[in-house]
């Protein structure tokens, strides 16, 4: 069966999410600390990912974040000047030497370096300082799912440790990925035979949006571009209209299905808009399966990839 892997490694989230408690080692190393930013360093998806702990940090500790641009220091030779920073990798396979480089460059630097991997023993975890390992399992498929969905909850167990007044996060059941697959098998017909594709979703759903714009590229070799919401409003929706399609992890977009672009709009689950992204990406996991299997294609053994990217 095409996709056998991938399908089994969504199914397999409910119980890597739950595996592991990432608060309490997190809280070990980082609270009580005050660091005046934070910098994310990643590539591919574990950058998404990243895009959603941006949101967390911001929103709720009032941090200032960025996302590092490692070719400054990897092509260009340049370091930045950060100010009491914690340095946060992300690389599931822990091996993406940009990412590893800017946290050995941060490190030396005297600042805060944590590296968030789902492989022990990695160059990343011997780089930082500290490290949380996700142990979701080995994923064998070229598509990220398990791992991604972990990443976003040990970023999310991440700002509770540096005192973030939220909850525990609301996640998926064996149910939910189920209800997930129904509403992406209803919709992945639309994917598949429209063009130009897009992917819309805003604050912490924009995380969403870009990840499953990603899946439809890698898995079913559909081009598709994720925006904000409202960035999208400033020119690329002149791109919308009869054929187009949008994927909305952002609500119903009226005014773009009056332009006669189809839309699909996410399923909302009952839960705190910070816990929505748990459930929303498996959705778009699921369309990105579904759509790569009405094409013929294996998303398990993807044309021109390979599980671990190394780029520098």
């Amino acid at each position: 069966m095409l996709g056998e892997r991938m399908e089994r490694e969504i199914r397999e989230q409910p119980d890597a999410l739950r595996r592991v408690d990432y608060f309490e080692p997190l809280q070990k190393a980082l609270g009580g600390r005050d660091f005046d930013m934070v910098l994310l360093a990643a590539r591919g998806s574990s950058d998404n990912a990243a895009l959603f702990a941006r949101y967390l940090i911001e929103v709720h500790l009032g941090i200032p974040v960025t996302l590092a641009a490692p070719s400054v220091l990897t092509r260009y030779g340049r370091k930045i000047k950060y100010e009491n920073c914690l340095a946060v990798g992300i690389s599931q396979s822990g091996a993406a030497p940009d990412v590893a480089e800017v946290l050995a460059s941060l490190r030396e630097e005297g600042h805060t370096t944590l590296a968030i991997t789902n492989t022990a023993g990695s160059r990343l975890t011997q780089t930082a300082e500290f490290s949380v390992l996700l142990e979701a399992g080995l994923e064998t498929s070229i598509a990220a799912t398990k791992t991604y969905s972990a990443t976003l909850r040990a970023l999310y167990e991440m700002v509770r440790a540096l005192g973030a007044p939220i909850a525990p996060p609301v996640l998926p059941d064996e149910e939910d990925v189920e209800a997930a697959r129904e509403a992406a098998a209803k919709l992945s017909g639309t994917v598949v035979r429209c063009s130009p594709l897009f992917a819309l979703g805003r604050g912490y759903g924009y995380s969403t949006a870009q990840e499953t714009a990603l899946k439809l590229m890698e898995c079913a070799l559909l081009p598709c571009k994720a925006f904000s919401s409202a960035d999208f409003e400033h020119g690329p929706k002149a791109l919308a209209g009869p054929g187009s399609a949008v994927i909305s992890f952002d609500g119903p977009k009226p005014h773009l299905e009056s332009m006669g672009t189809e839309l699909l709009v996410a399923p909302f689950p009952e839960v705190d808009e910070t816990s929505q992204p748990f459930f929303q990406v498996v959705f778009g996991q699921w369309l990105a399966l579904h759509a790569a299997r009405a094409r013929g294609l294996d998303p398990d053994d993807a044309r021109f990839l390979r599980k671990v990217t190394e780029t520098l």
